[in-house]
């Protein structure tokens, strides 16, 4: 894909609902970090992982506010971000399986829920 796709501008926003656990975003991220295609990609330095505090839309089931939550972004540098970004997207959905799978084992309790989705750079 050209880098004028659009494409070239999307990040990747994993997020977690805000029942889970304080440690399991920074868990999740070392998970995303030991994952092969990943890790190439961050020692290559075309790839940043990010944690950001974001407010979260909506009510919840009380109809409270939602509140702060956590999130993880994967950012896609350079000239190759086009060209590896479904890749990317398709192998970080994988990866967030995996650790909600091995959660699941390791935990208590059922994991939280979460989303890989792309964002593009400017909608933040």
């Amino acid at each position: 894909m050209a880098e004028g796709d659009g494409v070239a501008n999307q990040d990747i926003r994993v997020w977690l609902e805000e029942a889970a656990n304080p440690g399991d975003i920074g868990a999740l991220r070392k998970w995303l970090e030991r994952e092969k295609p990943i890790d190439e990609l961050l020692r290559a330095g075309e790839l940043q992982i990010q944690e950001r505090q974001v407010r979260r839309r909506g009510t919840d089931e009380t109809g409270a506010p939602m509140g702060l939550g956590m999130e993880i972004v994967l950012v896609v540098i350079g000239a190759a971000a086009g060209a590896i970004f479904n890749e990317l997207l398709e192998q970080v959905k994988d990866a967030v399986k995996a650790w909600l799978a091995n959660r699941r084992d390791v935990e208590d309790g059922e994991p939280p829920v979460g989303g890989v989705e792309p964002v593009n750079r400017d909608d933040g």
